[in-house]
């Protein structure tokens, strides 16, 4: 394409008129551009990619009838039904790779290039690298990562991000949208100004899901994810010893751990609660401690709870048992922290611990005794609680307790005991 025109208009003439008649790209058009009538493809240069190679040839794979096929091509005796491929240079038997280049700014920071494309940035590079880089990251999050991700940008996947930034860069998509701010039909020629419109309102309406604080969380998890590897300067074990500073390291981490609990007590509703407001301590749930594991990730990535705990396990000289979450370990360090407990213990041993001491005292005291049936119910509240910190009357109508009655059977155990009991076991177990 050399004519002096823009290239999209000059792309829409080759779509919908008899001229031009053959159109000479370098990776103008090679993907992300439907020219249906197009019947013949000419490859001049070997392509390494797999998928592009493949993206390249699906530009003629495209379906016409006869009559939308003579509107291009007035000869056309029948609808469109194949496409040739001319290949002058070998590219149908050359070795081909699954890469794609995706990411045209490979040294611009992520964080960058969502602040950029945040503020207002429509070049197709950046929004181009923005999509390719959330793209790779999407594949290496976990489960808890895309929820993180979700509620930050206010219930919107990643991938759905990444589906919209690359939407708004599709020459197809802009060439619709210039046409109905032209208020043109199909196969008219929008103009360039409108295409250049088209593009930044559909490349705003994809960015406006970025914020802040979800650009933050991006890049927080984008460095946790992140590793560098040396393979030029390789280390050379120098001694092997005991550790003599492993102590001082520990002490180090753990009182860093300390003060970031203690400056954000005010800051965050279940540290209140540790800390301040320990007549609340019913009211903690597992909503409210996932707050606090968030936000520590992101504002202190080394302060890892399970390292954390490795550190208090060494100062403390612990020989129990591991905590069976990140979440529960949580909660053990702060119990720890508060002095709730003067040494290291599991969530879950703690609970059992109370839960253990709290139907000694019932059936010791005048009450009457729990049955059998009961107390199985009581120790699937109590396994709840060590997994979860909480437990309400909607919780009675999920597993495993759905699978037992539900809220109904628990009633017909405990009657109109029953909401005083979740309480007092709410109060208990986490004392």
């Amino acid at each position: 394409m050399t004519a002096r025109l823009l290239p999209r208009r000059l792309l829409a003439q080759f779509r919908n008129d008899y001229y031009p008649r053959i159109a000479v790209t370098v990776d103008m058009i090679a993907t992300g551009t439907d020219v249906k009538p197009l019947e013949c493809l000419l490859f001049m240069r070997d392509v390494k990619s797999r998928n592009y190679f493949e993206q390249m040839k699906g530009r003629g794979t495209r379906t016409l009838d006869m009559d939308d096929l003579r509107k291009v091509t007035p000869s056309a005796k029948s609808a469109k039904t194949h496409y040739v491929i001319v290949d002058a240079i070998g590219v149908t038997k050359s070795l081909k790779t699954a890469s794609q280049p995706l990411i045209t700014k490979p040294s611009v920071p992520l964080k960058d290039l969502a602040m950029a494309v945040m503020m207002g940035a429509t070049d197709e590079d950046t929004v181009s690298s923005l999509a390719g880089r959330l793209a790779r990251l999407n594949k290496q999050l976990d489960t808890d990562e895309q929820r993180q991700i979700r509620d930050a940008a206010g219930g919107v996947e990643l991938s759905q991000i990444v589906g919209r930034l690359f939407g708004a860069i599709d020459a197809d998509n802009i060439e619709a949208r210039a046409l109905e701010l032209a208020g043109l039909p199909i196969g008219c020629d929008p103009g360039d100004t409108k295409r250049q419109q088209a593009q930044k309102q559909l490349i705003n309406t994809a960015s406006s899901v970025f914020n802040g604080g979800l650009i933050e969380l991006i890049d927080a998890i984008r460095r946790d994810k992140e590793q560098t590897i040396d393979h030029d300067n390789i280390d050379i074990v120098l001694r092997a010893e005991w550790d003599k500073d492993a102590a001082n390291n520990a002490l180090a981490l753990t009182d860093e751990f300390v003060e970031y609990l203690k400056s954000n007590q005010d800051n965050i509703s279940a540290l209140t609660i540790f800390f301040s407001e320990p007549y609340r301590r019913r009211e903690l749930s597992f909503d409210l401690i996932r707050q606090v594991l968030d936000k520590l990730k992101i504002d202190k990535p080394k302060l890892a709870p399970l390292r954390v705990w490795q550190a208090y396990r060494q100062l403390d000289d612990y020989k129990g048992e591991q905590p069976i979450s990140e979440l529960t370990a949580l909660v053990a360090l702060i119990r720890r922290v508060c002095g709730m407990d003067e040494k290291l213990s599991t969530f879950d041993n703690t609970v059992r611990r109370n839960f253990q001491n709290w139907v000694m005292k019932h059936h010791s005291g005048g009450s009457e005794k729990f049955n059998e049936e009961q107390m199985d119910w009581l120790r699937m509240i109590r396994d709840h609680v060590a997994n979860s910190f909480h437990i309400e009357r909607d919780d009675l109508e999920m597993s495993p307790f759905d699978g037992q009655g539900g809220l109904g059977k628990m009633y017909q155990l405990f009657g109109t005991q029953m909401d005083t009991l979740l309480d007092e076991l709410n109060e208990v177990m986490v004392a």
